[in-house]
């Protein structure tokens, strides 16, 4: 087979390596209905024990064994599936006693028909066709990556007024149909500001390398309306799903797709209302 020149990244040559919608938990996100990851063990708030301490994948047989009859009638040889969690390598595949044994990343295992049949098309001869396929399925669904970084804090969900576990799994179903199970979410760390009053204030993060939304703690007080804390919720939630663009080396985190979708929120122009009303009650919390 000659070495893949399109997505190189994806795929271990085949001729070099020849020769030589249930979750398990509440705390456990849903990455597709044929599998399952549990999140770092650090960052449950569960008394739980698991056989090893990094996070782990559960997948469903029936999917695996389909992908797996998929790739052999595309192939025309016998094939041995396994599906990975990896960061960096999607794809790869080696022979070995007259099995091509293939690897490939959760997420195709519930891909639509004609990406699976580009991926056996890939693996067979690095096409060109299959190759721009497969890259941009797995642009679409990096989300579904797990993150880089592992979370060491406590997350701290519930608040003295309102819970985030609950407002960020009612925007999931709502909004993005389980797109988002897999981000976590924290209350951050209260700090008062030093001499004079705010001149700003970030109400919500995201940090994709840890997918995790940090809420700042002045929203969890009785004055500030549910709906608001939704709506921040909501927009680092977008910040998950929709890709950040990059153009002439610049970046832009709130893109036209961004804005347009932030709209969606039920209560988005009530939102932006209160937030205009109450800033300067938000910039003196102490």
């Amino acid at each position: 087979m000659p070495r893949p020149v399109v997505f190189p990244w994806l795929l271990s040559s085949p001729s070099r390596v020849t020769r030589g919608r249930a979750k398990a938990l509440r705390g456990a996100p849903r990455l597709a209905p044929a599998a399952v990851r549990l999140p770092d063990w650090r960052a449950l708030q569960l008394p739980l024990q698991f056989a090893t301490r990094v996070p782990q994948i559960f997948v469903h047989e029936g999917a695996r064994q389909s992908l797996e009859r998929r790739l052999e009638s595309g192939l025309g040889e016998p094939v041995r599936l396994a599906v990975t969690d990896n960061l960096h390598r999607m794809v790869s595949c080696r022979h070995e006693r007259g099995v091509l044994r293939v690897r490939v990343h959760l997420m195709f295992l519930d891909a639509p028909e004609r990406v699976q049949a580009a991926l056996a098309g890939f693996i067979a001869d690095s096409d060109r066709a299959a190759s721009q396929i497969v890259g941009e399925f797995i642009e679409a669904n990096s989300h579904r990556i797990k993150p880089v970084r592992r979370i060491t804090q406590r997350l701290t969900t519930r608040g003295a007024v309102h819970d985030l576990a609950s407002i960020k799994q009612r925007l999931d179903e709502r909004y993005f149909d389980g797109a988002t199970d897999d981000v976590l979410i924290t209350w951050g760390r209260r700090s008062a500001p030093r001499g004079r009053a705010r001149r700003t204030i970030k109400l919500g993060t995201y940090s994709a390398a840890e997918r995790l939304i940090r809420v700042h703690p002045v929203l969890d007080n009785r004055w500030v309306p549910r709906y608001f804390v939704e709506y921040i919720v909501f927009h680092e939630l977008l910040h998950h799903v929709v890709p950040v663009l990059r153009s002439a080396g610049r970046l832009t985190l709130h893109s036209p797709e961004f804005l347009r979708r932030e709209q969606a929120f039920l209560h988005y122009q009530r939102a932006l209302a209160w937030e205009a009303a109450h800033i300067d009650r938000l910039l003196r919390w102490r």
